[in-house]
């Protein structure tokens, strides 16, 4: 599973769980189980439960559950198929209805980038795809063939920032008028004609981004999970949520910060501040030089913790 995908800040992570060795913890994003790993290295007596929504974190999963149906401890272990911003209702179909701490690595694993035929990657020719979870319908090629001009500007615009994005809608437009736009090569080719000079990979990085994130719904589910997770964590419980981007970060910052997502400050009746979490740390926690040095895919990581009020 060290294979699959190097956890990012993994010190830092557990540090800022808080483990306590009798308690329940929820991994929502297992990928190649790293974090997991060593939360289940902590716990005697206490519960892991994990969730991931990509079939192939779940062959890693179920190799993770047999090793610890092998182990000499009374921990348990429970692996959930599904996308965390189901994490209310799954917690409850186990009987769960608290939890003293949860974790989310909101980043694409290793993986995923590595497997061309997953189209996620820049880097090598593969189909149009970018699902996390290969059993929805849509895929990338469906939104880059099917999106309308408006629809096509908005989802870069607001998932990728890219600046242009009327212009590069427009040679999109150009070149699915004579066929389908089928692979991820065919994608940077027309990306590629709009790029900025000495920013061609960044431009790339915000292109696939803004799909991925359309494809996946990333940013909805997001909120959904920060809010189920407020309901599930007991007080004092910990939510540790690293981000790898300013449209993840922004929503993490502000519903831990503030207890809403537009990020201001709301009062009850008495002046109290409305929120659910207390920030552990107000400036977000970023990996040291020799981390990023050893794992260039950390170099944009953000670390944030909330405690439950």
């Amino acid at each position: 599973m060290s294979q699959y995908h190097q956890p990012v800040m993994l010190n830092e992570s557990l540090e800022g769980l808080d483990l306590k060795a009798d308690g329940v913890y929820v991994d929502v994003t297992f990928g190649g189980g790293g974090h997991s790993r060593e939360i289940w290295n902590q716990l005697d007596a206490g519960h892991l439960i994990v969730f991931d929504q990509d079939k192939d974190a779940l062959k890693n999963a179920q190799q993770f559950t047999e090793a610890s149906a092998q182990a000499d401890k009374k921990s348990s272990f429970t692996c959930i198929e599904s996308n965390f911003r189901h994490l209310k209702k799954y917690l409850r179909f186990h009987g769960i209805e608290e939890v003293d701490g949860i974790l989310a690595d909101l980043g694409v694993s290793s993986h995923q980038f590595d497997e061309p035929e997953r189209g996620f990657t820049t880097r090598a020719e593969g189909v149009l795809d970018m699902r996390m979870d290969q059993g929805v319908e849509k895929s990338a090629r469906e939104v880059l063939n099917e999106y309308s001009e408006k629809d096509l500007i908005h989802l870069f615009s607001a998932y990728g920032e890219v600046k242009n994005a009327r212009t590069l809608v427009r040679e999109i437009e150009n070149f699915r008028m004579n066929t389908e736009i089928t692979t991820n090569n065919e994608l940077k080719e027309i990306a590629l004609k709009n790029a900025p000079k000495g920013r061609e990979m960044k431009y790339l990085a915000q292109v696939f981004q803004a799909i991925r994130i359309e494809v996946n719904d990333e940013i909805e589910a997001l909120k959904e999970f920060l809010t189920q997770a407020g309901e599930v964590l007991k007080k004092d419980g910990r939510l540790v949520v690293l981000s790898y981007h300013s449209l993840e970060d922004r929503p993490v910052k502000n519903f831990i910060n503030k207890g809403n997502f537009k990020g201001t400050d709301e009062k009850d009746f008495y002046g109290n501040p409305i929120r659910v979490f207390d920030p552990v740390n107000r400036k977000p926690i970023v990996p040291t030089m020799a981390e990023i040095n050893n794992n260039s895919r950390a170099r944009s990581a953000k670390l944030r913790i909330g405690r439950k009020r």
